[in-house]
């Protein structure tokens, strides 16, 4: 089984590094690791350290705990939302923007599940639970768009 783990890491970095339209060239520049080393570690010849993935995360500017995760040295997190996964995913954000983005998030679920947020009825997670009543902030706009429009067809006396 650590086999197919060293094999299925290699073909992550791999992918990633494709995604991001490096070569294994560029990518052995910028992460400080050696071409030959690299090419053995895609082709699953050769198992990463902790400091290798995460010199190849810096590199594919992707998440260290991603490469952790495919390494089989980290469990993958259950709750993970599709947010949170699309922000980790991000070619473009560096980590730091990514663990920013993530820290507003979770502070947002936080905050909404302290003002009473529907979900455990409808057993849907909280993290994508709406709110059990609308505020006067939510239904305003709304509100006013239908007086204009109502205001809209009526003809001056």
């Amino acid at each position: 089984m650590a086999s197919s783990k060293v094999g299925s890491i290699g073909e992550y970095i791999r992918e990633q590094r494709t995604r991001a339209k490096i070569s294994l060239r560029q990518l052995a520049d910028v992460s400080g690791i050696s071409n030959p080393y690299l090419s053995q570690i895609e082709r699953g010849l050769r198992k990463p350290s902790a400091e290798i993935l995460q010199q190849i995360a810096k590199g594919l500017r992707i998440s260290a705990e991603a490469l952790y995760v495919q390494a089989g040295i980290l469990e993958d997190r259950e709750a993970d939302t599709d947010v949170q996964a699309a922000v980790r995913a991000d070619l473009v954000l560096t980590e730091r923007q990514k663990q920013v983005l993530l820290d507003i998030y979770a502070s947002f679920l936080k905050e909404n599940e302290a003002s009473g947020v529907l979900g455990a009825e409808l057993d849907v997670p909280a993290e994508t639970a709406v709110p059990q009543e609308a505020g006067p902030e939510q239904a305003g706009p709304e509100r006013k768009e239908r007086k204009r429009s109502d205001d809209a067809g009526q003809q001056p006396s």
